[in-house]
């Protein structure tokens, strides 16, 4: 950080940083210690995506509650509570007997991380109110992420290789007591200006939305598109999105605003955030499987050929945040998409005999990729937005992510899956190249909406969206002020 920044400022980044460390940290563990599940438990290619997927599909569906949570009952507390539920979870998925119970602790541990990421966002937000140094806060916050990715590997291996996969879980238990007293020591309370209304039934609405959308794509592959419950998953998914729509434009204080999407460089932050997460969930998940699987490798050495992609995201995240600071998000975002384009075209022929340094060289180029992408999704996310509503824009861009990848292990493990023909580690790796050209489609996206969010006509609806949000969201005007400017009256909704 800037030597301006007071200490106690960089501290409040720092504890804010921890929650990041923890989440991503058992992500890229968990990813990497699948074989050794698979193995111990006996659990199928299915189970092993409901393994990864229950944790992102409750974070997915909790966020937006969580930080609209923090904004009415207090950041502090919210992500203290969070601190102890994950520890908790950790705990328990250490412990945990089977495969069902593993998938149920997971869970666990998403309700709170779902306090965590979305709410230190906020607190970020508003500890650094000013967009160059926002943008550089976000900037070294995403970068703990690559910082996770490369501890993940190298711990992961090291623990299930010698200890066992259920210390992958316990790893977590000192980082959280950590958070958890750097948090009572330095993290100030703070809540919303104007408190936020709860919203049980759209909370509701996007679990029944997201719920059996995940099912169907998971356990299609296995029992055929055409089932009767697949169709009937499909159906109840299609009927939620559309209740959640006609429910939340009714609302005066709504689960999801709808007017946020009215910007179109947040509705491209927003499709970033989801490209470019499907295409991470999709990566740690054939990849692992095929250093272990295909190529035979340790989880030890698998974890050495994961370092290229974390190092580079761990360099280059921060650097990702000052470009974003000093010259907009285009010139970064598109970075992303073309690296993670050209990653994903290196891989879509990899076979057992495929050089190590093209595989490395493939990963260093997600990695660069992906470290690109995060400090502009964030930055766009609560650029403009008031601080009433920080926490329920940075949730908005943090749900992004989780639903994007929830659906790259969903919707890519499956595409491999029903690829797979044979027993043969050749099966897997040529299965695996389906896969790797969603990673390309979605490396496309991203450098199209690089462009197209960045215009001016984009930033003028973003200008525009933020000043109608600003207004609604400024104090009434008292008697003095009514004596000298006639009242605006109630503004529409629909209006912007």
């Amino acid at each position: 950080m800037s030597p301006a920044v007071p200490p106690r400022r960089q501290l409040i980044l720092a504890t804010s940083c921890l929650s990041m460390f923890i989440t991503a940290l058992d992500n890229s563990i968990v990813n990497l210690a699948l074989p050794a599940i698979h193995n111990d438990l006996h659990a199928s290619v299915s189970s092993l995506q409901w393994i990864a997927d229950a944790y992102t599909m409750v974070l997915a569906t909790l966020l937006l509650t969580a930080g609209a949570t923090a904004d009415r009952w207090g950041r502090r507390r919210v992500f203290l509570t969070g601190l102890t539920v994950f520890t908790l979870a950790s705990l328990l998925c250490g412990l945990a007997p089977s495969g069902g119970w593993l998938i149920a602790f997971r869970a666990m541990q998403a309700v709170g991380g779902a306090m965590l990421n979305p709410v230190a966002m906020s607190i970020i937000s508003t500890s650094f109110p000013e967009p160059a140094l926002r943008a550089r806060a976000f900037g070294v916050w995403s970068s703990v992420y690559g910082a996770s990715m490369a501890a993940g590997p190298l711990v992961g291996g090291l623990l299930v290789g010698t200890v066992g996969w259920r210390a992958i879980f316990w790893v977590n238990l000192p980082v959280g007591v950590l958070a958890i007293a750097l948090t009572l020591a330095f993290i100030p309370e703070s809540r919303a200006e104007r408190a936020r209304r709860l919203d049980p039934v759209g909370q509701a609405l996007v679990m029944v939305f997201l719920l059996p959308l995940t099912y169907a794509v998971i356990e299609a592959p296995g029992i055929g598109w055409s089932a009767p419950r697949i169709l009937v998953c499909l159906g109840v998914a299609a009927v939620a999105v559309l209740a959640l729509l006609g429910y939340e434009t009714r609302r005066a204080e709504p689960l999801i605003d709808l007017r946020f999407f009215r910007s179109v460089p947040f509705s491209g932050a927003t499709l970033t955030a989801v490209a470019a997460f499907i295409s991470l969930g999709g990566f740690l998940f054939i990849s692992n499987l095929y250093l272990q699987d295909a190529r035979g490798f340790s989880a030890l050495r698998s974890s050495l050929y994961l370092l290229p992609m974390a190092a580079m995201t761990l360099i280059f995240a921060p650097v990702s945040g000052r470009i974003a600071g000093a010259r907009g998000t285009r010139i970064p975002l598109l970075l992303a998409g073309v690296a993670m384009m050209l990653s994903g075209l290196m891989l879509t022929g990899l076979g057992r005999g495929t050089p190590d340094w093209w595989v490395l060289v493939a990963f260093a180029l997600f990695g660069l990729g992906f470290a690109m992408v995060n400090a502009p999704i964030t930055a766009t996310a609560v650029s403009g937005m008031p601080r009433s509503q920080a926490g329920v824009a940075s949730a908005i861009a943090s749900t992004s992510r989780f639903v994007g990848q929830e659906l790259g292990v969903a919707v890519i493990g499956s595409v491999v899956a029903a690829g797979i023909h044979g027993s043969t580690a050749d099966a897997f790796a040529t299965a695996s190249r389906a896969g790797w050209w969603i990673v390309v489609g979605c490396g496309a996206v991203i450098a199209i909406l690089a462009v197209a969010s960045t215009t001016a006509w984009a930033k003028s609806t973003a200008a525009r969206v933020a000043d109608r949000l600003n207004l609604e969201d400024s104090p009434a005007p008292g008697p003095a002020m009514a004596s000298h400017a006639p009242s605006p009256g109630p503004l529409p909704r629909k209006e912007i």
